[in-house]
């Protein structure tokens, strides 16, 4: 009678002795991505990566296939009921969920299974780690290349190497498997993947649901005024300029964690920038018409409305490099609407963009430029993709396994439902947006780039200024958005919040969650301004609230109708621009 090790011997013995296959393998995959082989290049060409040398492969070569004989040496005792004592084993990095549930390791092989993946995948970035690299840049995309490598790799992905698939398959009597296959043909026919409940969420109904009324729109935003909540408010109101990638109300999600409704119950008359969905009629769009169109437009409508010569204003994300760049053109027709400026994890100075940066080179830039950048779309579709490999393993291998193999439906959540409802960018917008602030850094210099006929210089954008940066934020690293405070003209309160990009910012000051750092000293650089900070425990919107109060240009009575008679309300909010779905 064959033993079960006998049954299972092959197959681990096909693990033990892939090294050198395995790092073949990986290295034909770098050099068949995009911008890895020369523009010119033909299959096969060399790669602009070098191997690492013969002895170091040969060296990794061999403590792979060592640990794998310990691993596999283990894992035979434990299933012969003789554990060894100090056995070799491999453990997940911290925070990585893939393999938490116990029917990992009750049985011997997923156990073996999950620890050789583990171990293929500290394999590989050994791999990279030793290729040699022209710059620090290289290097990045390299680890970022390997990583989706090894994410896609995951046992957890896989039907046949996923227990947790097959208990369920057997428990249900295969109806688990009958439902991850239907929710696979509805994601397949609405073209990505189910990350929440969509039928639970409205805009309007039960998010997006602070009141107020459109009371101007244009071929690309609609203007939204929100409905006073105090008696008294801040004489001089308050824009925000949201990013025009996804949707404005990640800052109204639902009343007890919208920043909207906060700002509206500080006593602020808060207006709002909703971005238009772009389709073909707005694919000529360029960089200065959303300058022009959108951010200098809702300036001059909120003074207008409000009849004050200045106001507040806040930018977010993109929605903060475009609200700057415009008040650097304002600056440069002598003009000064602004009395103070926030800015929420928002770009200046482009000289380290994190990961999306990786992605962005030369022959990428060359070839959107062909396709779109005399006009067309940066679709929705591929914006949500490039966004979602930046956290693969949570934001795609996770409702993989979930949705198609383990046939559940996903929660409901409301940031999710946002995440998922994603907009176009037209493509000279994208093009120069890329072109000129991502790969050449450009805003930062002064006088470099001309917008709407204005030699620009962030220099003359000199009202206070309010920067707030989050500490895990993949998209807009804290250090590179601190040296904001380098290039505005004005004084600047830098604050760092926790979290990332998205919950760093959408931190409800009632729930007093997490903490934020303040009154580092602004002069030294980014590390050492932490060093050098105190830490506060709870929300930044409260910090926040406190400094925007100084600019607040005394009270006057909350106004009981919204717009006046040039701006009149069009629409309740949240109007109908943020109700359009990209196509």
């Amino acid at each position: 009678m064959v033993s079960p090790q006998e049954n299972l011997l092959p197959a681990m013995q096909n693990f033990v002795s892939a090294g050198q296959a395995l790092a073949q393998n990986f290295f034909a995959f770098l050099s068949s991505q995009p911008g890895m082989t020369p523009p010119s290049g033909t299959p096969g060409a060399i790669p602009p990566f070098k191997l690492p040398s013969p002895e170091t492969l040969q060296s990794l070569q061999q403590s792979y296939l060592q640990q794998q004989t310990e691993l596999w040496t283990s894992m035979l005792g434990k299933q012969q009921g003789k554990p060894l004592e100090g056995a070799f084993s491999v453990a997940p990095e911290p925070g990585d969920r893939r393999f938490n549930a116990p029917e990992w390791s009750e049985s011997p092989f997923f156990d073996y299974v999950r620890q050789a993946y583990l171990l293929n995948s500290r394999f590989l970035n050994q791999l990279v780690e030793s290729v040699p690299a022209d710059d620090e840049k290289a290097k990045n995309r390299l680890r970022f290349l390997a990583r989706q490598y090894i994410d896609a790799l995951s046992p957890a992905n896989f039907a046949a190497t996923n227990p947790e698939f097959i208990k369920l398959a057997v428990e249900s009597k295969g109806q688990s498997i009958t439902t991850g296959i239907q929710n696979l043909i509805a994601d397949m026919e609405k073209g990505r993947i189910s990350m929440t409940d969509e039928s639970v969420f409205e805009v309007g109904q039960n998010i997006a649901t602070t009141a107020g009324q459109v009371v101007f729109e244009n071929e690309l935003i609609q203007l939204i005024q929100y409905d006073p909540l105090t008696p008294k408010v801040a004489k001089r109101p308050l824009l925000i300029v949201p990013p025009c990638i996804n949707k404005f109300y990640i800052l109204d999600l639902q009343p007890e964690n919208s920043l909207v409704r906060y700002a509206v119950e500080q006593g602020n008359t808060v207006f709002l920038v909703s971005w238009r969905n772009p389709k073909a009629d707005l694919a000529k769009y360029t960089w200065e018409d959303y300058l022009e169109k959108a951010a200098v437009t809702a300036i001059e409508a909120v003074r207008a409305i409000c009849k004050v010569d200045q106001i507040n204003a806040l930018g977010f994300c993109v929605g903060g490099t475009i609200l700057s760049s415009a008040l650097a053109v304002l600056a440069g027709r002598g003009e000064d609407p602004v009395a103070s400026l926030t800015l929420l994890t928002t770009l200046l100075d482009f000289s380290d963009t994190g990961e999306i940066g990786l992605l962005i080179d030369d022959h990428f830039l060359a070839l959107k430029e062909s396709q779109i950048g005399q006009g067309g779309l940066l679709t929705a579709k591929e914006l949500s993709s490039t966004f979602s490999a930046l956290r693969a393993n949570d934001l795609v291998w996770n409702y993989v396994a979930n949705n198609y193999l383990k046939g559940k439906k996903p929660e409901a959540f409301d940031l999710l439902y946002w995440n998922c409802d994603s907009t176009n960018l037209p493509g000279p917008f994208a093009c120069w947006y890329m072109r000129n602030l991502y790969q050449n850094n450009s805003l930062r210099i002064p006088g470099k780039l001309e917008m709407c006929g204005v030699r620009v210089d962030l220099g003359r954008v000199a009202m206070p200024s309010y920067i707030l940066a989050t500490r895990e934020d993949h998209i807009v690293p804290w250090q590179t958005a601190y040296q904001s405070t380098r290039l505005l003209g004005g004084q600047s309160r830098f604050v760092l919040g926790a979290s990332g990009h998205i919950a760093g910012v959408v931190n409800p000051a009632a729930k007093n969650k997490r903490n934020f750092w303040t009154g580092g000293d602004q002069k030294l650089d980014a590390d050492a301004w932490l060093a050098g900070a105190d830490e506060v425990k709870g929300s930044w919107w409260s910090d926040w609230s406190a400094w925007l109060k100084q600019y607040a240009g005394g009270e006057v009575a909350a106004r009981s109708k919204l717009g006046n008679t040039r701006y009149k309300a069009i629409e309740p909010a949240p109007g109908r621009y943020v109700k359009e779905k990209a196509v």
